[in-house]
């Protein structure tokens, strides 16, 4: 029987949100010291929704986006998928680069390194906050990177998912360091069937 991870309660949503957080403080600190400047990441929304809905939650299936995807082994295999607008990608490149903000218009192979090693620190900042609550051990792939629109991005993550997960847990993330905007983010965590279901036993929150 699958689990339906739409109808999760508050109290479960309130409890992947505080994972959310403590990820969000985690790849903070971790940034904040790889550009030697102090940068503030927070969650303002989690949700679940069908991975088909994905594209809509950046912009529709159109929008040109920076994904950065990986493989998440262990006892509740999943997959990872980070989703920037492309301007976001950029701006985010512009803080990582200590560039003026608006430099940025397009990523030669520096700056497309940078935007996956954001995504290995995400990953990473979010799995650690994940163990913590779960006590599992859970272990990233190496990281993919794909400029593209969202749609044709989606299209190629779930050719290779096939059944493995349907719905997505969205982590909304901001970005914003001292005297700039803010950049958003999308962290997708998308559990394969019942990987859902054992994250939320093991934080204690599973009726």
């Amino acid at each position: 029987m699958t689990e339906d991870i739409m109808k999760l309660s508050s109290l479960e949503l309130d409890a992947l949100k505080e994972v959310g957080n403590v990820g969000a403080g985690n790849a903070a600190t971790a940034l904040s010291q790889i550009i030697n400047r102090k940068i503030d990441m927070t969650v303002p929304q989690v949700a679940i929704l069908p991975l088909g809905e994905v594209p809509d939650v950046v912009g529709g299936p159109e929008i040109m986006v920076a994904g950065v995807f990986l493989r998440v082994f262990g006892p509740a295999p999943s997959s990872i998928l980070f989703l920037l607008p492309r301007d976001s990608a950029f701006l985010l490149v512009d803080m990582l680069m200590g560039r003026e903000r608006g430099l940025t218009d397009h990523l030669d192979s520096m700056d497309e390194s940078a935007l996956l090693e954001i995504g290995n620190i995400l990953a990473g900042a979010y799995l650690n906050a994940l163990s913590f609550f779960t006590k599992f051990t859970l272990l990233p792939s190496i990281p993919a990177l794909a400029i593209d629109m969202a749609g044709a991005i989606l299209s190629v993550i779930l050719s290779q998912l096939g059944q493995m997960g349907d719905h997505a847990l969205v982590i909304e993330t901001e970005f914003s360091t001292e005297g700039d905007g803010g950049v958003k983010g999308h962290f997708f965590l998308i559990p394969d069937p019942g990987s859902l279901g054992t994250i939320l036993a093991a934080i204690g929150v599973k009726e």
